[in-house]
């Protein structure tokens, strides 16, 4: 598994815990900062996913003001928490690492969506994000 995937995988433990625990992103930022420091394996992927976490941080209100925009199915406070933190992952990389294709953003957060949510997850939130992505990049996963 590369770096990136599994720096997106922790973005999303980190954004996931926050969220379930009712926690801040920054506290749960730093203790998994704590523990990434004990691994020199875990460096490179934990690295990128520091990245998509203050990405998200930083960009928090518009993220979900964009997410709630775009989903015509669910507001955003009423999705299931881990669908919620994919969506807020990918809307972050979007935003934050405009070098990598809107097409693997989408297809990544639709990977992690197919492991850790429901069935109807994955199509849910890639056609969310191929909506977000047109609004955030101005392309579709077509044009990446």
């Amino acid at each position: 598994m590369s770096a990136r995937r599994k720096g997106r995988k922790r973005a999303l433990d980190v954004l996931f815990a926050a969220d379930v625990r009712d926690q801040s992103v920054t506290d749960v930022l730093a203790a998994e900062t704590a523990r990434a420091t004990q691994n020199p394996d875990q460096h490179a992927s934990f690295a990128f996913a520091t990245e998509l976490v203050a990405g998200f941080v930083d960009n928090s209100e518009e993220i979900d003001r964009l997410i709630g925009e775009v989903s015509t199915e669910w507001p955003v406070a009423r999705m299931p928490a881990v669908d919620r933190s994919v969506l807020r992952v990918a809307a972050a990389e979007l935003m934050v690492h405009p070098e990598t294709p809107t097409a693997v953003v989408i297809s990544e957060a639709g990977e992690l969506a197919s492991e850790y949510s429901t069935d109807e997850s994955r199509g849910f939130i890639q056609g969310v994000l191929g909506s977000l992505a047109d609004r955030v990049r101005g392309t579709t996963p077509e044009d990446a």
